[in-house]
């Protein structure tokens, strides 16, 4: 017995030193953990412990395991649909000990365990199985999912409580069993354990999306839509319900959209939840855009300003008056460049007011105002009052429209500095485009300071991006130049590790352009000329374009050209 724990003892120290080494820890907490520990009456593992108090996200403390012990880190497709073995294991051991069988290969059994340190397990599962064991590391949640997916006791139950719900006919009755059906622990537990996937993995959207035999659950990772294992199609409705709930939204109206927030905390991180329905052939389409308030960084750099683009950027944002527009697609972090922008200007000097649609993050100094179009609160009733509490900077959510658009030129024109969004594809475009909205040419020229266009790309994992030389072809169809004159240029590509869940990337990182205006931009503005002729006036001021900025980034090692291609092609 003494041997037996004074080698989990020297595992969990080693675990313990792992993650004080990543920075997951600290030796105090460490020291006040291991004390805990041992407080316990069954002594318990120090994973096991810091999974139950949060203090790690599922996923990093599998990461550092499949390091910790050089084992792989198990995907999400490599979970089974059903049981790869014939004979019957107990559910009650699986659970306790953390492990599911995933596949037979040959003469072993592979398996998935939270900790494969655990010896008394993978000798108890190869003696059930009469074969030899070979183990990956699993992620707790999926883990555990699947057990109760494969093996879980009562699943028919729940399957014939819910395959009862009659969709078609509109009751109180039936909204009311809809209610209760909700509000039962196993739907509590899955729909809780799909928001700590989304956590785990780093997601910004979860989609909900039923269909005529199944349900579709993906999240959105670094910028890419990912297939995520289901639950069974019979629990569609209670799914749907519960989230509904949660964001204080109508459950019995299914015929028309709706929008709701939650806010949740999660392993000590405050999460703002938004969350939209559309009614489909097969159901409520439902998605969760997840904020993490703690998790955004409103710095230039971390954004992926180079620096010429920031220094120009900063001259800009110091002209008292005028617009300053950031521009591209949905889902490109135009909001969190705008947001960045305020922080440097909120100081005590200035007053500033947003008018967005929702406010997303909530700024310590700044008035923020949430658009309600419903009460008829809008972009521009909103930017007419404002306009009489004398703010120094204005920030519009979203240039949506000429009434809107025309309001904020005449702010930008009484000595106020307006920053806000426009749906383009290139800075250029987005100057064509005002005035293709009914902008007047003779007040854009007066009150547009500059322009942003930006898109996201993905982040190479550090830990495991491969570098090779590109061949002479592809440098001169690309038209790339060598960092350092008379070095041989060199490009990154993917490869996949743990760190990284196997996809290669880690994170997402912006590729910019900044047009700002001149005496040449200005007399093409008036003479309406195309967006390709203020780009190449731009470029000949000084501006590097997205393209540009992404094979410089490549070139860094910090994306691939493939990402860089796959954003800017339509741009």
């Amino acid at each position: 017995m003494d041997t037996k724990e004074s080698l989990l003892s020297t595992d969990d120290t080693r675990l313990g030193q792992a993650l004080i080494k990543q920075g997951h820890l600290s030796d105090k907490e460490l020291s006040r953990l291991e004390r805990m520990r041992q407080s316990q009456a069954d002594g318990g593992s120090l994973a096991t412990l810091l999974l139950n108090l949060g203090m790690m996200s599922e996923r990093e403390l599998a990461i550092t395991m499949a390091n910790l012990t050089d084992l792989p880190l198990t995907g999400n497709e490599e979970y089974p649909l059903s049981p790869p073995l014939d004979i019957e294991l107990p559910y009650r051991f699986l659970k306790e000990h953390h492990l599911v069988p995933l596949r037979q290969e040959e003469d072993e059994l592979v398996l998935a365990m939270v900790d494969p340190r655990d010896d008394f397990s993978v000798s108890a599962m190869a003696m059930m199985c009469q074969q030899p064991i070979r183990l990956q590391v699993g992620v707790s949640s999926e883990v555990t999912a699947t057990i109760e997916r494969l093996y879980g006791e009562g699943q028919s139950k729940m399957g014939d409580i819910l395959s009862a719900v009659q969709q078609e006919e509109e009751t109180e009755e039936s909204i009311a069993q809809l209610k209760d059906m909700a509000s039962e622990a196993p739907v509590i537990r899955l729909v809780n354990l799909i928001i700590q996937k989304a956590v785990d993995l780093r997601a910004s959207d979860i989609h909900v999306e039923p269909f005529e035999n199944r349900l579709n659950i993906r999240y959105r990772i670094d910028g890419v839509l990912q297939q995520s294992e289901a639950p069974p199609v019979n629990m569609t409705p209670a799914i749907i319900s519960r989230i509904k709930i949660m964001a204080r939204l109508n459950i019995a109206e299914r015929r028309l959209p709706q929008d709701g927030r939650i806010e949740l905390k999660i392993q000590g991180m405050e999460l703002d939840i938004r969350v939209s329905t559309v009614p489909t052939m097969h159901g409520e389409s439902l998605v969760m855009r997840l904020l993490n308030r703690e998790s955004v960084i409103l710095d230039f750099d971390a954004l992926g300003f180079a620096k010429h683009t920031k220094q120009r950027f900063q001259q800009v944002l110091k002209i008292p008056h005028g617009m300053v527009m950031v521009t591209g697609p949905t889902g490109s972090g135009k909001t969190t460049t705008l947001y960045t922008a305020l922080n440097q200007l909120n100081t005590t000097e200035l007053k500033l007011i947003t008018v967005e649609d929702p406010v997303e993050y909530q700024l310590e100094g700044v008035n923020q105002i949430h658009v309600k179009p419903a009460i008829g609160l809008t972009f521009a009733s909103a930017l007419r009052s404002i306009v009489r509490q004398d703010p120094d900077v204005i920030m519009v959510g979203e240039m949506r429209d000429l009434e809107t658009a025309r309001i904020c030129v005449q702010s930008a024109l009484t000595g106020h500095l307006v920053l806000s969004t426009l749906h383009t594809n290139d800075a250029a475009s987005s100057v064509t485009r005002l005035l293709e909205m009914g902008v007047e040419d003779y007040l854009l020229t007066s009150t547009l300071n500059g322009v942003i266009g930006q898109r996201l790309v993905r982040v190479l994992c550090p830990h495991c991006k491969a570098g090779y030389q590109p061949l002479p072809e592809l440098v001169q169809e690309l038209k790339l130049t060598p960092l350092i004159p008379d070095e041989p240029i060199r490009l990154y590509r993917p490869t996949g590790c743990a760190r990284c869940a196997g996809t290669g990337y880690h994170g997402r990182l912006a590729i910019q352009e900044l047009l700002t205006m001149n005496d040449d931009i200005r007399k093409l503005v008036l003479s309406h000329a195309d967006a390709g002729q203020i780009q190449q006036a731009a470029i000949r001021n000084g501006m590097h374009t997205m393209y540009d900025d992404g094979l410089l980034k490549a070139q860094q090692g910090i994306t691939n050209i493939e990402e860089v291609i796959r954003v800017t092609q339509e741009a």
